[in-house]
């Protein structure tokens, strides 16, 4: 049997603002902090023993990646980064509070602006602070390839080729497997390993610090996915994600 967890990163600063956060390198708040230490605990109970992880460059989820396998015992394990990982770029939406965008252009044009799988923000300029190419940590990128927006169908074409060269090789060598990153990077996986269609992916929440857990054969045939979480309480959890993109009532 292989196993790969997914893990979204713990509560950040802007998620308890409800701001889009996209690249902006916000940090983890308390309660973030102690959901990612939960996770590395409840992964610990259940028997798992990461043999590889991977990660996006932003803190939030190095430190989830971090909390957790620090509970687990597991410091010593290589840990690759990457910004393929990171999470979808929302363009000029970056900071905004996302009740307050819904107010100002309805909750469905959020709604596909987080989620639409072919739909991207407007792009920010690339003289804007906001902007990647003016963050040291993507120095050494090609500046064709830093994003100004992204679709979710732009961020999982550009996470495909680090799971097919990096994820798929470490799952093939090692029986379990971590990946910490971000509710649209992880959704992009999940569309690829659950062979969801664009509706199902539009409406598939991923809530903060709870393990998702893969099994495969060892074949790596998927054999079942579920949350290391009770059903009623993910479906509230999955339920107040939803909701972040719609205006206050």
């Amino acid at each position: 049997m292989k196993y790969l967890v997914l893990l979204r990163h713990g509560q950040s600063q802007w998620n308890l603002e409800n701001r889009f956060t996209g690249w902006a390198d916000v940090p983890l708040t308390e309660k973030g902090e102690s959901e990612a230490r939960y996770a590395g605990r409840l992964l610990k109970e259940r028997g798992f023993c990461f043999g590889a992880a991977h990660t996006s460059y932003l803190r939030r989820a190095i430190k989830t990646l971090w909390l957790a396998l620090e509970e687990m015992e597991l410091m010593f394990i290589p840990v690759q980064p990457t910004w393929r990982l990171n999470e979808k770029h929302y363009g000029t939406l970056q900071g905004l509070n996302k009740a307050e965008t819904a107010a100002k252009y309805g909750d469905e044009q959020v709604k596909l602006w987080r989620r639409g799988f072919g739909v991207a923000p407007p792009a920010l300029d690339p003289s804007d602070a906001r902007h990647p190419s003016h963050d040291a940590k993507y120095n050494d990128l090609d500046a064709a390839l830093i994003p100004s927006t992204e679709s979710l169908s732009d961020t999982i074409q550009r996470i495909m080729p680090y799971w097919d060269a990096n994820i798929l090789p470490s799952m093939k060598k090692h029986d379990h497997v971590i990946v910490t990153a971000h509710g649209n990077s992880l959704r992009g996986i999940v569309r690829h390993l659950k062979n969801l269609t664009n509706e199902q992916i539009l409406e598939f929440n991923i809530p903060t610090g709870v393990p998702y857990v893969f099994e495969f054969d060892d074949n790596l045939t998927l054999l079942k996915d579920y949350f290391l979480l009770d059903e009623d309480e993910l479906q509230r959890r999955q339920a107040e994600v939803a909701s972040q993109g719609k205006a206050s009532k």
